[in-house]
């Protein structure tokens, strides 16, 4: 596929409220759990922000590396455009993590993975802008949903500045992983989840790493809980969250990729309260059912043409 002046032709020319099918199901489905659960393991650990995005990534990428070595995608003049691409997903991926990563240790698990849930509202917009159509019933869920998300982080806000910080953190961060999904999808049309994977988390760890060194963060030495708490994170959160969210791009609109992440505000309650004894209260799951109230919405459209 050649890519348009915009670069993202594949992006506009999908139907992007069409239903996952066949095995885009299982891999949405766990990535929402890995997802899930990163919230949680980040508020547990006390290892500093970018050694944690160092170490997820790192290891991330050279868990995908043996593939994208077998691929051989770095010949062909689109392939390497597509490898650009990768590259600055990478950059874009360490930003949303900063934001995400700050949002789960100054406000609480809840209200943070709630109002990053915006996400799909930022791919949407992004899709418009580009030249795509999303049909007019998807917006009314979407914006059920983003009521639900308002109203679960309106009942878990607080007043403290620090917690208005990490709020800030988690949009900013919602709408870094819009734009991260969005070229992912791009990159992904021309080569493997593989080579883009590798590249992509190389690219994140490698943004993180001067960081690191700069700010003096020990990188190794931690006690064997923090690095049960890591594999965990890479495990889920990497592994079966990002990664396969990753595969199912390959097929799946970023937009509906998107808004399955909405499941990741009551699965990451659910964590938080299992594992750090984070509780929400009770007035947030009438936000929750409103939430999936929308996701549903948007998924059972009529109209899933897209023009351009």
């Amino acid at each position: 596929m050649s890519p348009s002046k915009s670069g993202f032709d594949g992006v506009r020319s999908q139907s992007h409220t069409a239903l996952p099918k066949g095995r885009d199901i299982p891999l949405l489905l766990g990535g929402m759990i890995g997802l899930g659960m990163s919230g949680p393991l980040i508020a547990l650990s006390s290892m500093s922000i970018m050694v944690l995005i160092f170490w997820r990534n790192i290891v991330g990428s050279l868990l995908m590396l043996p593939f994208a070595l077998r691929a051989r995608q770095w010949r062909a003049s689109a392939e390497r455009r597509a490898i650009a691409w990768s590259i600055l997903a990478g950059l874009v991926l360490a930003l949303h993590f900063v934001g995400f990563f700050i949002a789960m240790r100054f406000t609480s698990v809840a209200a943070g993975t709630a109002l990053t849930a915006l996400q799909p509202l930022f791919v949407a917009i992004y899709v418009k802008a580009i030249g795509g159509h999303i049909p007019n019933r998807a917006w009314f869920g979407m914006a059920i949903s983003l009521i639900g998300v308002l109203a679960v982080t309106g009942v878990d806000l607080t007043i403290s500045l620090r917690a208005f910080l990490g709020d800030l953190a988690a949009i900013g961060c919602a709408a870094l992983s819009a734009l991260y999904v969005l070229i992912g999808s791009r990159a992904q049309s021309v080569i493997a989840t593989s080579t883009y994977t590798s590249i992509c988390y190389l690219t994140c760890a490698l943004t993180a790493l001067p960081a690191i060194l700069l700010l003096g963060d020990p990188i190794i030495d931690f006690p064997l809980k923090q690095w049960l708490i890591l594999i965990a994170l890479i495990i889920g959160a990497q592994v079966m969250g990002h990664t396969m969210m990753n595969f199912s791009l390959k097929r799946v609109s970023p937009t509906v990729v998107s808004l399955v992440i909405f499941f990741e505000v009551p699965l990451g309650a659910l964590f938080a309260w299992w594992w750090i004894d984070q509780v929400p209260p009770l007035g947030i799951i009438p936000g929750i059912i409103i939430l999936l109230t929308g996701c549903a919405l948007f998924v059972t459209r009529n109209d899933s043409k897209v023009q351009v």
